[in-house]
């Protein structure tokens, strides 16, 4: 509610998946404010996907605690604005870790994350990109799948050696660009990243669950480690987001969303970004309401999100900005004009303002108009405010409705044991063709000493002279042979973000 028991201001659920932001300084309540949200959309069926970066949202999974030191200034602001209902409560978790230490491990595999996604992790340029993008053309029109990064290796060492011959095809490969790529991922595995890349791959279905009892399961994943990692972190979230856009059906307008998904630290999304990128990341944000998923951004400063993503974004919560240098002020006064005028008071003036715990919101209303900026009190939380305890986590993650379905990997056939065994039988056959070669010219030498009285084979000598099957010409027969035959037709159908497409 508003002070002064202005109207109660609520974030309707029929337009929660026009998306929204949330942004602030360091201080001012974000996080309260994120946790209020996801209670509110699990109370209502909703299930939530967000990223804890300090750990404090684990706290979603316990009920509040009567012996707080906030106990009274929670139960002073309940009856402020006028929370009849106040009560603590904990609300269906699961939890999350790329790293698998803190929660159920996460995974997708390389075909998936796809060469624009995966480019932008490793930081590649222009070039690199291309070679990447040739790597994954030549997986698919070979039935080569790419599950993890040892096949992505594999891959590009077989790109690498057969540069030449598939110039025709795919464009020239630069080796110094296959090395760049290699060294990358030699980084990228150091940072914990090769958790990310195998089987089993993640289920979206399972970050849809809804208890019996019918509250939404928030997800939660845990990014305090991630975040040393901030690209790879950015790249994830953008994967998951993306997959959600590519997986499920469209829906049109619904009472609810089928799922409201947070991005924490969304600057890091645009930081460095490619403008390639920036432009996908727009679609996405645009057409994946019509999915049902509404997307969040917290982040400081509006100005951390691309003003493209921020014109989509309907429901609004700012906290206080501070305004001490003329950047600063420059960045309010433009926050400021993004919402609708509220003729009792200067909008930027409140925002600089607004107390810790209190936000100048704009929510939409009636026909999706953004309603008036309201000054507004945020109700507190009815979980637990701060992290809980190891045991309490452990004691989830072994309850939990996805407990043992991702634990182990699975290595399975793919890319890098076809590669290998496709060397090894090479290896098998010149090997064969070395001995019959050393037979036939040992034949030929007895011959021509008179030491035998029939002439060598003359198919021996001419097998001699036929090109081995993974030379320069068989190779360029193959490719021009496969292009002319129609098999590029039958290649795997890439989505918006380069990721395998798999709509329904």
């Amino acid at each position: 509610a508003g002070p002064d028991h202005a109207a109660p201001q609520h974030l309707r659920l029929d337009y929660a998946n026009r998306h929204g932001l949330i942004a602030g300084a360091t201080g001012t309540g974000k996080t309260v404010t994120l946790q209020i949200l996801a209670e509110g959309f699990s109370a209502a069926g909703v299930p939530v996907f967000l990223s804890d970066i300090k750990g404090d949202l684990a706290g979603l999974a316990a009920p509040g605690r009567p012996e707080s030191r906030l106990r009274d200034a929670f139960r002073a602001r309940a009856e402020t604005i006028g929370l009849a209902d106040y009560a603590y409560s904990a609300f269906p978790v699961t939890f999350w870790d790329l790293f698998g230490a803190q929660g159920h491990p996460i995974r997708t595999t390389i075909a998936e994350m796809g060469p624009l996604l995966l480019s932008r992790l490793l930081d590649l340029n222009e070039v690199q990109e291309g070679v990447l993008n040739v790597a994954f053309r030549l997986a698919d029109d070979e039935g080569l799948p790419l599950l993890d990064l040892a096949d992505l290796r594999a891959m590009l060492a077989f790109v690498g050696e057969r540069s030449g011959a598939l110039s025709l095809s795919y464009g020239t490969v630069a080796p110094a660009s296959i090395g760049a790529i290699q060294r990358r991922l030699l980084v990228l595995e150091n940072q914990g990243g090769a958790r990310l890349f195998g089987e089993p791959a993640l289920d979206l279905a399972d970050l849809m669950r809804v208890d019996p009892d019918g509250r939404g399961r928030i997800n939660i994943l845990a990014a305090d480690a991630l975040m040393s990692a901030p690209r790879l972190y950015a790249t994830f979230l953008l994967w998951l987001l993306s997959e959600l856009f590519e997986e499920l059906p469209e829906v049109g307008d619904q009472d609810k969303p089928r799922l409201v998904f947070f991005f924490d630290e969304a600057h890091l999304l645009f930081d460095d970004a490619p403008r390639a990128l920036v432009d996908k990341v727009e679609q996405v944000a645009r057409l994946i309401r019509s999915k049902g998923v509404g997307v969040y951004f917290v982040t400081q400063n509006p100005d951390d999100v691309s003003q493209d993503v921020l014109g989509q974004l309907g429901n609004r919560v700012q906290h206080a900005l501070r305004a001490f240098t003329a950047r600063d002020r420059t960045a309010l006064k433009r926050a400021a004009e993004t919402y609708r005028d509220n003729p009792d008071f200067d909008t930027a003036q409140a925002i600089r303002e607004v107390g810790v715990g209190e936000a100048v919101t704009s929510l939409l209303e009636d026909k999706g108009v953004p309603g008036m900026a309201q000054r507004t009190l945020i109700r507190p939380p009815s979980s637990q405010l701060g992290p809980i305890d190891p045991a309490l986590r452990a004691a989830l993650i072994a309850a939990s409705p996805v407990a043992g379905r991702y634990d182990q990997p699975i290595n399975r056939d793919s890319a890098h044991e076809m590669l290998a065994r496709r060397a090894a039988q090479a290896a098998r056959d010149a090997e064969e063709a070395t001995r019959r070669d050393q037979a036939a010219a040992m034949a030929e030498r007895e011959y021509r000493a008179a030491r035998r009285y029939s002439a060598p084979s003359r198919s021996t000598t001419a097998a001699r002279r036929r090109p081995p099957p993974d030379s320069l010409g068989a190779a360029l027969g193959d490719a021009l042979i496969k292009e002319l035959s129609g098999t590029t037709g039958k290649r795997l159908v890439r989505g918006i973000l380069g990721g395998l497409f798999k709509g329904r």
